[in-house]
């Protein structure tokens, strides 16, 4: 565990180096420009001044140790330490931060300098699709690293239903944060209980206690109250961070289906390979639809990759940033209770948000703030209702 927490530490370093921009840097790039890249990004100066930009992503030196702490980790019971202080949830917690901050800003400058909603989102969604199985494709490879799980081809059919919507998922959310903000998007992307919720009762035959019901009122109030005063609002972003938030509720719920098929979990071994399998087939699913939909321009994509090194190296690690900081979530859920995951979701979001819209600079206007206030306390509200006031007994 500690030995994976060292190692997702030391991509900290070259990936300050990815987001770190001088001030007034031009991105330019056959007739595309960002309309950002104008504007001096001070916290990315400021990162610049801590650490060197990297020339070449070095995301994968210590893959071996990192994958040999995944597998080893994902086996432990999901139980919390008791008794002092667990020094290694909590740097678990503090790397599930970091790749999540980072994931978002690397993912905003590649769509930035790619020319936002107008260039090329499906086209990097789907290669940072294509990154996170690369790096699954080499834990399996190296020696010591992952064992390759010996499933069936009725276990891979099972899992389409569960990459199909975590496509869908990533794919909308990628084009929500490249036509807005992405606080703004996020705001809305902490509206998932809402869409859960419906999607639980009308098609998963699940039952929603009324103290749920009546959280979704502030989750919702605080989405509409930050959509108000949002300068980069666009109802582009909104309608796919929404569609996002759909399918991440499908996907939640066919995920739990899928593993109660009996024998699946224990053919799979781990919550590493189960990940690693979901990616893969979420990008098989996505280049059809990247294709149909971006691929006359993919000759124009090669070209503003090879370039403008912008667009590469952030779309290469917002790539790997995904993948990780998305199965160190799982695990470090997975060791903790309900509600410090509740607490933990909460935290990461709020310092997500504000923390990103700091480094982009973009806009956190007081109306916008409380909006997320309120939003994101409901969500936390949600997620802990059933504790506070257990539901009746039918």
């Amino acid at each position: 565990m500690l030995r994976t927490a060292l190692a997702l530490a030391c991509l900290a370093a070259p990936a300050a180096g990815f987001v770190a921009q001088p001030a007034g840097f031009a991105l330019r790039s056959s007739g595309i420009s960002s309309a950002a890249s104008s504007r001096p990004l001070h916290g990315m100066t400021m990162l610049a001044n801590k650490a060197p930009v990297a020339s070449t992503p070095l995301l994968l030196p210590a893959a071996k140790e990192t994958s040999t702490a995944l597998r080893s980790s994902a086996s432990e019971p999901p139980a919390e330490k008791k008794g002092g202080i667990d020094f290694v949830l909590i740097i678990y917690f503090a790397l599930w931060y970091l790749g999540n901050y980072y994931y978002n800003i690397t993912n905003k400058l590649a769509l930035k300098a790619a020319g936002g909603a107008a260039g090329f989102p499906l086209t990097i969604a789907t290669l940072q699709l294509g990154v996170g199985c690369i790096y699954a494709l080499f834990l399996w490879a190296a020696p010591d690293a992952r064992k390759i799980p010996k499933i069936t081809l009725d276990d891979i059919k099972a899992m389409v239903p569960v990459a199909f919507c975590a496509a869908a998922a990533h794919s909308f959310s990628v084009f929500a944060l490249s036509a807005g903000a992405v606080s703004f998007g996020q705001i809305v992307k902490a509206a998932e209980p809402a869409f859960a919720a419906v999607l639980g009762v009308s098609l998963y035959n699940k039952k929603v206690s009324k103290g749920k019901w009546l959280c979704l009122i502030p989750v919702i109030g605080g989405v509409i109250l930050a959509s108000v005063k949002e300068l980069d609002f666009a109802w582009s972003a909104l309608l796919t961070a929404s569609l996002a938030n759909l399918f991440a509720a499908f996907k939640a719920n066919e995920n739990a289906k899928l593993m109660s098929t009996p024998g699946i979990s224990d053919r799979l071994e781990n919550v590493g390979n189960q990940f690693a399998w979901t990616t893969i087939l979420a990008f098989l699913i996505s280049v059809p639809v990247m294709i149909a939909k971006e691929g006359s321009k993919w000759g124009a994509f090669c070209t503003l990759a090879k370039t403008n090194n912008i667009v590469l190296m952030n779309m290469l690690a917002s790539g790997i940033w995904f993948y990780l900081y998305n199965e160190l979530a799982t695990m470090t859920i997975k060791k903790t209770s309900a509600v410090t995951q509740s607490v933990a979701n909460t935290a990461k979001r709020v310092i997500v948000i504000v923390g990103v819209a700091i480094v982009l600079g973009e806009s956190l206007a007081p109306l916008k703030l409380i909006g997320c206030a309120i939003g994101i306390g409901g969500v936390f509200l949600y997620s802990i209702i059933d504790n506070i006031f257990p539901p009746a007994k039918e």
